[in-house]
């Protein structure tokens, strides 16, 4: 909306918005504070689960305050919206006002403004709110780079250490590839971060990158001991649950977390309704959440907190491209986070290569999820997903184990090792299927029409073009 039209919903909203609550003030700093990577924040708020989440999540208090001096920090003020006594009943237990709900960044004053929510990004606003949408124009500013990945470490069997990271949108295995158990003997990875990474190229020309955040905000549902055993680890101490299922012995409960109920104990759903297995409701909601301190997750990475961060070697894009669903073509997974014009977003990403003295990191691409005909899944995923991270570190060091195909470099038969995979079919897993993809890249090239228009970089366009040159010829 425009300034005048924002400004007037701030009129409409705040005066008085806080009467008889308590309004706490909360110094933060996204990463590690004193570091040359780290921002800091102060945040307006009336809500006391933002408190107790933003002091998992960011580093808040004292020492943020003298580690800020007269340095700017970005503004940001929240409230629920629910000025005390209530007009009206309180649903849930959860005071909010969603038909005012007003969430607004502000980059050229660096402010964030929120009203009317309590939960997750809306309200705990170093999140994505700072993080991302007005990190992102610092970073374009400043000439850095605010991103959507995580951050992980990867040692081979030789000892030979990588840092990579990795972009995939929602629901596509990111914090699960972030604190993934590797199948591969000998290999270990450890984990820098799951969401977010702030990375600037340093004296050296080495692109660096740190965490922002001090916790764990991660969807529940789907989480367990076979999925992600370092994030089951990581929250039976120190957590808040957000909308997950109670259970009546005072533990948590969702779907997907393989675990057997004992014997007498039962299940209140997050709507505050008894519920069993096999209930047509899910006893979650399926964008429930943990909150946890990422100190406590057992395969933390002794640099992740590292003031001059952790030099990058590759980064990884990837997402679902499923035969009948909708695909999203968001590889940077940054379409929500922006917080500038996305051809501006795309051309900052290009500047880069013409940087000079600096040591650009590979692009790899990857898609864990591919079917075959009856609908399996061609790959096994999760753990295995470690056979992948080695090719990729083979090729960082020069090896030759990849072929030409008319869509990119992909692994030469034989490269990847599938030793004790069983059925996995290379040859299928591997596959580029014309109609495929003469259907994806006038998908894509109608996305970036429809997304970017007249503000898509050349240099893209061109791509494209060529891509699909090479696909006729297929």
């Amino acid at each position: 909306m425009s300034p005048a039209q924002f400004q007037k919903a701030l009129d409409e909203r705040f005066p008085g918005c806080m009467q008889g609550r308590t309004m706490y003030v909360l110094p933060f700093s996204m990463g590690p504070v004193g570091s040359p990577l780290s921002r800091v924040g102060i945040q307006l708020t009336d809500s006391p689960y933002v408190v107790a989440s933003m002091r998992i999540m960011t580093r808040l208090g004292k020492p943020v305050l003298q580690a800020l001096g007269d340095n700017d920090f970005v503004k940001c003020l929240h409230s629920v919206g629910q000025p005390l006594p209530l007009e009206g009943e309180l649903v849930n237990q959860w005071p909010c006002n969603p038909e005012k709900t007003l969430i607004g960044h502000v980059p050229d004053q660096r402010e964030i403004i929120s009203f009317g929510s309590g939960y997750g990004g809306n309200s705990l606003l170093g999140k994505k709110c700072f993080a991302l949408r007005i990190a992102s124009r610092l970073a374009r500013d400043e000439g850095w780079l605010a991103e959507h990945m995580l951050i992980l470490g990867i040692t081979n069997p030789a000892g030979k250490k990588r840092y990579v990271s990795a972009a995939f949108p929602s629901a596509c295995g990111k914090t699960n590839l972030a604190m993934m158990q590797p199948t591969l003997p000998g290999w270990k990875v450890e984990c820098v971060g799951d969401d977010i990474a702030w990375m600037k190229f340093d004296s050296d020309g080495r692109l660096r990158a740190i965490n922002p955040e001090n916790g764990f905000f991660g969807v529940a549902p789907g989480t367990s001991a076979t999925t992600n055993p370092n994030a089951m680890a990581t929250i039976q101490s120190n957590t808040l649950f957000t909308n997950v299922a109670e259970t009546s012995d005072g533990g948590v409960y969702w779907e997907g977390i393989d675990q057997t109920l004992p014997p007498g104990v039962t299940v209140t759903s997050w709507l505050g309704k008894a519920w069993k297995p096999g209930d047509k409701e899910p006893c979650a909601h399926p964008n429930s959440r943990f909150c946890a301190p990422a100190r406590q997750c057992p395969i933390m990475d002794p640099a992740w907190e590292a003031p001059e961060g952790v030099p990058i070697d590759a980064i990884i894009f990837g997402g679902r491209r499923p035969k009948g669903k909708t695909i999203m073509h968001d590889p940077f997974a940054m379409r929500p986070f922006f917080g500038y014009n996305f051809g501006r977003y795309l051309e900052h990403w290009l500047s880069m290569e013409g940087r000079q003295g600096v040591q650009l990191p590979r692009i790899f691409h990857v898609n864990w999820f591919r079917r075959d005909a009856a609908g399996r899944f061609l790959w096994p995923g999760f753990g295995e997903n470690s056979r992948v991270l080695d090719w990729i570190c083979r090729r960082l060091e020069g090896e030759d184990s990849a072929q030409k195909t008319p869509v990119g470099l992909v692994p030469k038969e034989g490269a990847l090792n599938l030793s004790g995979l069983g059925s996995v079919d290379f040859s299928e897993l591997f596959s580029l299927p014309k109609e495929f993809w003469e259907q994806e890249v006038h998908e894509v090239q109608s996305y970036l029409r429809e997304q970017v228009n007249q503000d898509l970089p050349r240099e893209v366009l061109a791509e494209l073009e060529a891509l699909e040159g090479r696909i006729q010829k297929m």
